[in-house]
């Protein structure tokens, strides 16, 4: 405050980033209670990934569909394993499962932590862990290049990225009333709710966001 710095009222981090030298699962089970669970094995040729797609009235609209992540149940595929809890497990992980007899790896594409389901593909491939459009709510939304801001039916060509560093992916920013889709010109693995996405143009960073 007495150097009038504009982070004088901001809150300190109490991130995980202050917890010292700790792998993240091991944090995890420190802190939260196993719960036994199943692990699913949902097939490469799951309906939902061969649905036919429907005739879009609005880029918006069509964005929207591709945004919307694949849901499953515990009937749509076979029980292969049992796991100590799926809050344990993130989109995309490969190990810790300890399930075996299948020729390639299994990956999660998708948990859920209400049923306590891990639901799981066969190889990198597997279609359920692909999608190449997010959304970003307004309230999620941060712009470095404030002047670059994004009216409502704007868009910018950009590069972004998912992870930490990945490398740069082709991109259109499409702002809508209630946030901000991202499209990627390639499929992206594992996207996941909670991450951010920054974007870019020339390496120099414009905005980021936490993916809805």
């Amino acid at each position: 405050k007495e150097a009038n710095l504009i982070t004088a009222e901001k809150k300190d981090s109490q991130g995980l980033c202050f917890i010292g030298k700790v792998r993240l699962p091991e944090f995890l089970q420190q802190k939260l209670q196993p719960k036994a669970g199943v692990i699913i094995k949902i097939p490469s040729d799951f309906s939902q990934y061969n649905r036919q797609l429907p005739n879009f009235e609005s880029k918006e609209e069509e964005l929207q569909y591709f945004a919307t992540k694949f849901s499953y149940t515990s009937e749509d595929g076979k029980v292969v394993g049992k796991h100590q809890g799926a809050h344990y497990f993130t989109k995309g992980q490969r190990k810790g499962l300890d399930v075996g007899g299948t020729k390639e790896a299994l990956y999660v594409i998708e948990t859920d932590v209400k049923t306590n389901v891990i639901y799981t593909g066969e190889g990198k491939n597997h279609l359920g862990l692909y999608r190449n459009v997010l959304f970003v709510s307004n309230k999620e939304i941060h712009w470095v290049r404030k002047d670059l801001t994004l009216l409502v039916g704007e868009h910018l060509r950009v590069e972004a990225r998912i992870r930490y560093r990945q490398t740069l992916e082709k991109a259109i920013l499409y702002k809508v009333e209630k946030g901000l889709f991202v499209e990627f010109e390639n499929r992206q693995s594992a996207i996941q709710e909670g991450q951010f996405v920054a974007w870019y143009q020339n390496a120099e960073l414009l905005g980021s966001g936490v993916i809805s």
